[in-house]
């Protein structure tokens, strides 16, 4: 069998287009796409998530890795379900309510969907009943909350407030960052996990995963 090397390479280094294109070659050839996910597509996103935290790659590098990432999975999403693979877990992401910033939150959703998770991506000035919906209709096991002003932070204590109230407390893991958020803020609040960054939080979500 050939070796698929390349479309780690092209993830890592941001080329969307010949991810998708070594993709469109393998499947051609009978690879399996959980192959390509499992032992090329995710470890190159978590060496870009090393790359960044080694102050290798900034977060222009990690926008344009995760965007190969995407254009790959785009091919693969349908063939996935189709074979049953299921996802390492399902990640309900969204920017708390009162706040529009997007960039933090779509490199952590970017990052978590790389790293073999199902996300769900609520978007900005995401209110607690959304989160709550998303847990009750998709079967989400975390909930990953974004902040960027220092206003809007007590939301994420309402959203992990609004989700005990609903009885999903215990269903699901909260966690929480942003560029003002801190560990000793989430342990005041009740969340079970922070992330400083995006690669991070895919740490963070597979140590809940695993536990």
């Amino acid at each position: 069998m050939a070796d698929w090397k390349q479309l780690y390479d092209a993830i890592v280094e941001g080329e969307a287009d010949v991810a998708k294109s070594v993709v469109e070659d393998a499947l051609s050839q009978g690879v399996q796409p959980k192959d390509l996910l499992d032992n090329y597509m995710v470890p190159a996103m978590d060496e870009v998530g090393q790359r960044f935290e080694r102050n290798e790659y900034f977060v222009p590098e990690l926008l344009i890795s995760a965007r190969a990432m995407k254009r790959a999975l785009e091919i693969l999403k349908p063939m996935l379900a189709q074979t049953g693979a299921e996802p390492i877990g399902k990640v309900a992401i969204g920017t708390v309510k009162g706040d529009l910033h997007d960039i933090g939150k779509n490199l952590v959703a970017a990052m978590l969907e790389g790293g073999g998770f199902d996300v769900f991506d609520l978007g900005v000035d995401v209110g607690p009943e959304r989160f709550i919906e998303a847990v009750q209709a998709h079967g989400v096991s975390i909930v990953a909350l974004s902040a960027l002003l220092t206003t809007t932070m007590p939301s994420m204590e309402k959203t992990i407030h609004a989700l005990r109230d609903a009885g999903l407390r215990d269903r699901v893991k909260v966690m929480v960052g942003g560029a003002p958020v801190t560990q000793k803020f989430a342990d005041q609040i009740g969340a079970d996990g922070y992330s400083e960054n995006a690669g991070k939080a895919v740490a963070v979500a597979r140590l809940f995963v695993h536990a």
